[in-house]
């Protein structure tokens, strides 16, 4: 199978040539970008499998460039930051990326979370039914749609896959740690505010009233529960 085509977005020239030296080195297809506004005409017309988006440019920061792309395409980003406080990585998270990579980092770190990301988007995901109806909700699983009251919704890979691990236990809590390493990864087994975040943006999706959901059921101090009753 061939190497996937990556967007790599910095401003930093240093860092621009170093990533795609790694990346290039590893089979990758690299396209660059040196801001953001050219970043989101880029994702718009190129069939890319991955982003990697610095947050400290110019102009347009890399929170803007994500929620932009987020409004066309599903593409998996990382994100890259220099910023250690964790209410920053969270932001990125609200607004649709799917990993982080601190700056500075090395090789094999950056590698590692572009496969882990590349599998996770990649992955086949087989349910017992071919589609499954709760309510209004219709989730097709070999299409890999989702509709709600016959409108199809455009979910994100991991909100797709955190979807669909909660529909194949439907009726039944799935606890935190179990729903952080199906979706995500045994390295992810604490990140519970990462969960709690995709959570947020899967209900603003899919329910009526994300403030009050009646699909995706918090188990307070356990997990989380699709409904099997709407």
């Amino acid at each position: 199978m061939s190497k996937a085509q990556v967007l790599v977005v910095d401003d930093e020239p240093r860092y621009l040539k170093l990533v795609r030296y790694n990346l290039e080195s590893a089979g990758y297809e690299v396209i660059t970008a040196a801001e953001g506004e050219e970043a989101v005409s880029l994702a718009a017309v190129k069939g890319l499998e991955l982003i990697l988006l610095d947050i400290r440019m110019p102009g347009m920061d890399g929170y803007e460039v994500c929620a932009k792309i987020r409004e066309f395409s599903t593409a998996p980003i990382i994100m890259l930051t220099a910023m250690g406080e964790e209410r920053d990585k969270v932001k990125g998270l609200r607004l649709g990326a799917d990993d982080y990579v601190s700056k500075p980092f090395g090789a094999e770190e950056l590698l590692a979370r572009v496969e882990a990301v590349l599998r996770r988007s990649r992955v086949s995901e087989v349910s017992a039914e071919p589609v499954m109806t709760v309510g209004d909700l219709t989730i097709d699983f070999a299409q890999r749609r989702v509709a709600v009251a016959g409108q199809e919704v455009n979910l994100s890979p991991i909100e797709y896959r955190l979807l669909h691990w909660l529909a194949v236990n439907v009726g039944r809590v799935v606890v935190q740690e179990e729903l952080l390493e199906k979706v995500w990864g045994r390295e992810y087994l604490e990140k519970y505010e990462g969960l709690r975040v995709y959570i947020r943006r899967l209900r603003k999706k899919i329910e009526k009233d994300p403030d009050h959901p009646t699909y995706i059921i918090t188990k307070a101090g356990v997990g989380y529960m699709l409904s099997a009753a709407v």
